[in-house]
């Protein structure tokens, strides 16, 4: 299946298919030399099969985790494009988890003010989620993502069949990132995760046509696009508090105080037979202290995504004083 995906920087197809990574060369430009990057959770074979089908390919791979994306990482990778003789005409590609795409997807984009950018997700979150949009980042002092670019892939290939060696958990991680998309637009998709058995290229598919549809509204996070937030303003700061939590354990928290008491109730129930956290296990105060530094504060009011009834939502400021409140409520209550 080829899902189009058209923005004002550019229009790019993503490639869903059950073998796909074997036909790299037949969707993606790899008639030249390209940096593939990689990271030591992926198996290697990944990164080796698309490597056989460059003309030239060098591969880059760091430590896994959220630990390595940071500057010293962003400069190893450049240090590879410099001294491997790379140019505006090459490319680079990430065959890998969200990290791997916005380390790789940062790297490419400031190279020679940006080059080709292909992305191979290799996880459920990362083919649920960032396959579609653009958004690179590394994080800094800190802060999540808080120094990137926008960098649209030139295409991406999403093959279910690397999902076969993640664990239970890292799939219930990806699920997570679904799960919201579903709250907002999509009513029949998180009906089916209420039931005993979904089929994981259906939710997948689903998904990124919803990530697609927002993203092709609101390329770069004016408007509509906020809504892709849903669930990460308390995600994330519950994420920089609890490192022991993946980032999509952390959404699947972050969603339960900005839904209605109804919603909240069906979201319980399927966070649980997903596997995930509905309790919070950091000091409830250190969140509220560490949301006042987020980027969609204004003054004494904060922009947040409410879901009232399953796929619908509103975009509304609230008083930050009320805001924290609420989450106080829902996690000590």
């Amino acid at each position: 299946m080829i899902i189009p995906v058209k923005t004002a920087a550019g229009g790019y197809d993503i490639y869903l298919e059950r073998g796909a990574l074997k036909r790299a060369g037949e969707y993606f430009n790899l008639n030249r030399k390209a940096l593939i990057v990689t990271d030591s959770g992926v198996p290697q074979e990944y990164a080796k099969t698309v490597a056989a089908q460059c003309k030239d390919a060098v591969i880059y791979c760091f430590e896994q985790g959220e630990a390595s994306k940071n500057f010293d990482t962003y400069k190893e990778i450049l240090e590879h494009l410099v001294t491997g003789g790379f140019t505006r005409t090459d490319c680079v590609v990430a065959v890998g988890g969200g990290v791997v795409g916005d380390m790789a997807g940062f790297a490419a984009a400031s190279f020679m003010r940006g080059v080709d950018f292909y992305n191979i997700p290799t996880t459920v979150l990362s083919q649920v989620d960032s396959s579609v949009g653009g958004k690179t980042a590394i994080d800094f002092g800190g802060y999540k993502n808080i120094v990137g670019a926008f960098h649209q892939p030139k295409g991406v290939i999403i093959d279910s069949d690397t999902l076969k060696t993640l664990s239970s958990r890292q799939i219930s991680n990806g699920l997570a990132e679904a799960v919201k998309m579903s709250l907002t637009h999509d009513a029949e998709l998180f009906a089916m995760f209420e039931q005993e058995n979904f089929d994981i290229d259906t939710v997948i598919e689903r998904s990124i046509k919803i990530k697609r549809l927002v993203v092709e509204a609101d390329e770069k996070e004016s408007g509509l696009r906020k809504v892709l937030n849903f669930g990460h303003t308390v995600g994330h700061a519950i994420e920089s508090n609890t490192p022991s939590l993946y980032h999509g354990e952390c959404v699947a928290l972050g969603m339960l105080p900005m839904c209605s008491d109804s919603v909240r109730e069906r979201l319980v129930k399927v966070l649980n037979k997903l596997n995930l956290p509905i309790t919070v296990e950091c000091d409830v105060q250190k969140i509220i202290d560490t949301m006042s530094h987020d980027k969609k504060m204004a003054g004494d009011t904060i922009s947040v995504i409410f879901v009232e009834k399953v796929g619908e939502f509103d975009i509304t400021n609230l008083k930050f004083t009320d805001f924290a409140n609420t989450i106080k409520e829902v996690y000590e209550g």
